[in-house]
């Protein structure tokens, strides 16, 4: 299914991204932890490329499978990252011919030990370029990146803001944000996108916190922050990684009711290819009708 069609048709809409293993094994499981997810109905999940572009191979491989044995609708992430525009056209190539419909189109981060990026010769210096050529080009369902705490790159939100205008222009269909901890950031963000004319669907992103040192290093790269209570709670529970995961999972679990209830069109879990977290989560919301706002309360005379 196209990720437009389902945004048009499907609430709740959750989607749940993934990257490619190391080896077979990682592969195996891996596809069994997606199995594991499919009786939530996810709208789609999607494969990331490895840093660098360095599983850009994998990342087709595991599209394929997941679409075509476990069932499942597949959003192939592809980035300008060390490719040619030759070698792009033969990856989304493959990918039609597989029947993957979407894409997530992406600069992508530079590889490993170079300071910024720089496009290889013959390749795209932008995602708006490479989004540009997969609309006049072929018929994927297209999705951008989007930051509601700036790009790290970026000068300012108004300069980060031009840019995903940019994008939108150039032929994205639907939007998924970074991560982030802070909903009224979210929102402050959303509202900014909306008065710039961009009305194309936004999904944003959650990470639900399972090792808080490995957030921390996250958040470092991505521009994105953690509020200031939140950290202190995180702390206090060092050491106790049980503890550490349940506070993660109750705090994306209010953040997810807090945006359903505002009338986003879902949400997409990036699970760090473990399933309990988003499970507990996703479960919980679909028990409970989160995504339903809020019934006013009456008082009897």
């Amino acid at each position: 299914m196209r990720i437009s069609d389902a945004l048009a048709s499907m609430r709740p809409f959750f989607s749940f991204e993934f990257f490619p293993p190391k080896d077979e094994e990682g592969s195996r499981q891996l596809l069994e932890t997606i199995s594991a997810l499919q009786p939530l109905r996810p709208a789609f999940v999607s494969i990331t490329y490895g840093a660098g572009g360095s599983t850009r191979a994998l990342t087709v491989a595991l599209a394929k499978k997941i679409q075509q044995e476990i069932g499942l609708t597949v959003v192939a992430h592809v980035t300008c990252v060390g490719a040619t525009r030759a070698e792009l056209r033969e990856l989304f190539d493959d990918l039609a011919r597989a029947g993957i419909e979407n894409v997530l189109a992406l600069r992508g981060d530079p590889p490993k030990g170079a300071e910024e990026f720089v496009a290889p010769p013959g390749g795209f210096n932008h995602a708006t370029e490479l989004i540009a050529m997969l609309r006049r080009n072929y018929d994927f369902c297209i999705g951008a990146a989007c930051y509601p705490e700036k790009h790290p790159e970026a000068a300012s939100m108004d300069d980060d803001l031009a840019h995903l205008k940019e994008k939108v222009e150039a032929g994205a269909d639907f939007l998924v944000s970074q991560l982030f901890f802070d909903n009224d950031s979210f929102f402050a963000f959303q509202r900014r996108v909306r008065e710039s004319g961009i009305s194309a669907p936004m999904l944003p992103g959650l990470m639900p916190i399972t090792n808080f040192e490995q957030i921390k290093r996250f958040v470092a790269m991505c521009g994105a922050s953690i509020p200031p209570k939140l950290r202190v709670e995180m702390e206090t529970r060092k050491g106790d990684a049980a503890a550490v995961e349940a506070l993660g999972v109750a705090f994306a679990s209010m953040q997810a009711v807090a945006l359903l209830q505002s009338g986003v069109p879902g949400i997409h879990f990036y699970t760090l290819n473990k399933s309990p977290a988003t499970r507990a989560i996703v479960s919980s919301l679909l028990a409970a009708s989160a995504w339903r706002p809020a019934f006013a309360r009456t008082v009897a005379p």
